[in-house]
């Protein structure tokens, strides 16, 4: 799959891939005097013993009927040969997504401190199994629901809170969240929006930069540095405007560009006959990147809420 973008699809190189066997031969392309090469025996003849053309095999003649069915039969498809397909990462993609709305929905029926502590389970539970799955070279499908359940109780905590304070931020991240997917994947569908090289180079870079500046704000808030609940997000402000809102904007323009990565890492998985089981790895990525672009949306939402 496509290098850079989502950490989940390197390394994957669909081993296993089913390919087609190579076409044989023609005996007749160096032998045009029809000659059988090697003492082989000529079209329609017999070789070790097995029947000639429309010879009866095994003593069971095939009749008209039988060849002709046989001729007609459509040839085996991706799913019949074992491949991995569309249909299968969607599928599985669902599944995930509906692990991770159970575990949400989990957060939503038990007392708030007890969700607030499932929240941290997700979240540490979530990133282990987030790397766990990363590093794996084989896809585990139990790990991979397993990550999504976890992090569905770190959304659902999340989303309680943040929606506690600022009503409706929830259901507004969820649309969010669905308007970036389906017009991402409107615009690459239509040719209009591209992972090319040089897009790809200002994505790692912006990525890596963005990371840092999350690790020190995240240290910054563990030690008291900052007091705001969104850290330097909310601390600064760049003519009158938090200065979250524009890392929050940039950090969605870069979890929606990976959404852009991941359908291409999966239609070239497609293209190249990857095998079944890696419609897991594809829908583990596009979960991650899905649980990314939804923290992004909500906080982005809050900030611009309790700016008001």
């Amino acid at each position: 799959m496509a290098l850079g973008g989502n950490p989940v699809f390197n390394g994957k190189n669909f081993r296993g891939a089913v390919q087609a066997p190579p076409v044989p031969p023609n005996p007749y392309a160096q032998n045009p005097y029809g000659q059988n090469p090697y003492g082989q025996p000529g079209f329609g003849q017999t070789q070790y013993g097995q029947p000639g053309f429309g010879q009866p095999a095994y003593g069971q003649p095939m009749s008209d009927d039988q060849l002709q069915q046989m001729y007609n039969r459509p040839a085996a498809g991706p799913a019949e040969t074992g491949r991995m397909t569309f249909d299968d990462v969607i599928v599985k993609t669902a599944a995930c997504l509906a692990v991770l709305v159970l575990g949400a929905a989990v957060t939503l029926f038990v007392p708030a401190g007890t969700a607030t502590m499932l929240m941290l389970v997700g979240a540490l539970g979530g990133f282990v199994l987030a790397l766990v799955n990363t590093f794996k070279k084989q896809p585990s499908p139990a790990l991979i629901l397993g990550y999504a359940g976890l992090e569905g109780l770190f959304l659902g905590g999340l989303t309680r809170f943040l929606d506690g304070m600022y009503p409706g931020v929830g259901l507004q991240a969820v649309i969010g969240t669905l308007a970036v997917f389906g017009v991402t994947l409107l615009l690459f569908k239509s040719g209009k929006v591209r992972a090319t090289p040089k897009a790809v180079r200002f994505f790692m870079i912006a990525t890596i930069g963005y990371a840092v500046f999350a690790l020190i704000n995240m240290v910054m808030m563990l030690t008291g540095a900052v007091q705001e609940p969104f850290g330097l997000r909310t601390s600064f402000e760049i003519m009158g405007i938090p200065l979250g809102v524009f890392i929050g904007i940039l950090a969605i323009g870069l979890a929606a560009f990976s959404l852009v990565m991941d359908f291409t890492s999966i239609e070239e998985g497609v293209r190249a006959g990857a095998p079944q089981r890696y419609s897991w790895t594809a829908a583990f990525g596009l979960t991650v990147t899905l649980v990314w672009l939804y923290v992004e949306i909500i906080r982005l939402l809050a900030i611009l809420r309790g700016d008001d």
